[in-house]
């Protein structure tokens, strides 16, 4: 009953999805204290076994608990490894679904997601911009985020990065970013890095919008106009957390460097990060975690995680996916889990 129940619906066959999870699988301290089950065909499971066992080192699917859907024959007879299209999308959707439904009706606590190609799910005919929005919609809540997680190898230190936009163009970042957004962004950031990081009075730094945080309206207006009073109103909203900004974008993320690699001491830089865009937060996250870094749905009703990395269709089928992210996502699932059954006692 103490294990944590988790499922791995396996992304886009025709990606990396099923060699990771078969990679990280293999590791058996990696799912100590869980009980794991993986979402997809079993077939694809075991064709990509009998690809690159032989020059991986990948669990047998035979020995996993695997929730097989069956895919129309002419649909399955689409999907190519390294070609992502239509069938591959449709495939990758019915099993996240799947992998919701059941964690929803409570089978499952953690859903652990392998990478998925929004465009071969367009193709497939769903307008959701990624999988954080379709467990958003299936689940019931307006309120989410997306916050990536990495624990430095050189330090220990961990990065926590929460975005305030997600996908969505550049040119409508400053019309999307409201006090409203903001509010929201925040305080779900504040409730996790509490109740799931057990972090009491975190620290957190929030990102300037424009080259140095607008320089006082010569270089943009939103810093100047809503962005500074707001801060001024969280402070005083939640007095249990240092809110530090607006920090100019290109110095924001200099501590967070030095934190990572060991330049100075992890305890210079903040429990979290507020960025305001994909790419501001996103860049240095992948420039000093790309290996490592976990992407996080925050404000869903069980826990989600997924590894900060894509389909990689060009090296799809040939042994050279890196599970290190993978594993890391599996790991953090579990710790999640396991703090929210304590937070709820």
């Amino acid at each position: 009953m103490n294990r944590v129940r988790l499922v791995i619906p396996i992304g886009d066959p025709a990606g990396i999805g099923a060699e990771v999870i078969l990679k990280a699988l293999s590791d058996t301290t990696v799912t100590e204290g869980a009980d794991v089950t993986i979402v997809g065909s079993q077939s694809q499971l075991q064709q990509i076994y009998r690809r690159l066992s032989p020059i991986c080192d990948l669990v047998n699917p035979s020995q996993l608990n695997v929730l097989d859907i069956q895919l129309d024959s002419d649909l399955e007879q689409q999907i190519c490894l390294g070609v992502g299209n239509a069938a591959s999308g449709e495939a990758s959707f019915r099993y996240l679904e799947a992998a919701i439904a059941h964690t929803l009706a409570g089978k499952f606590e953690a859903i652990v997601t392998a990478p998925i190609a929004k465009s071969a799910w367009k193709a497939a005919g769903h307008s959701y911009p990624g999988q954080t929005e379709l467990l958003a919609d299936r689940a019931g809540v307006k309120r989410f985020g997306m916050l990536f997680v990495a624990r430095s190898p050189y330090t220990g230190w961990i990065l926590r990065t929460l975005l305030a936009t997600t996908h969505i163009p550049l040119r409508d970042v400053a019309d999307a970013l409201t006090p409203e957004l903001m509010t929201l962004k925040l305080e779900l950031l504040i409730e996790t890095l509490q109740q799931e990081f057990g972090i009491e009075q975190p620290q957190i730094a929030i990102a300037g919008l424009n080259p140095h945080s607008g320089e006082q309206g010569q270089l943009g207006r939103e810093e100047h106009d809503w962005l500074f009073d707001w801060l001024e109103q969280m402070r005083d909203r939640f007095p249990q957390a240092q809110l530090d900004g607006l920090i100019p974008p290109d110095t924001l993320w200099v501590k967070p460097g030095q934190a990572w690699y060991g330049a100075n001491s992890p305890m210079v830089a903040h429990d979290g990060y507020l960025a305001l865009y994909h790419d501001q937060g996103l860049i240095p996250v992948k420039l000093m975690a790309f290996d490592r870094a976990v992407n996080t749905s925050i404000g869903l009703p069980f826990v989600r995680t997924s590894p900060d990395h894509g389909t990689a269709f060009d090296i799809a089928g040939k042994g050279m996916a890196d599970a290190t992210s993978f594993k890391a996502a599996i790991q953090l699932a579990i710790d999640l889990a396991t703090r929210r059954r304590l937070f709820k006692l």
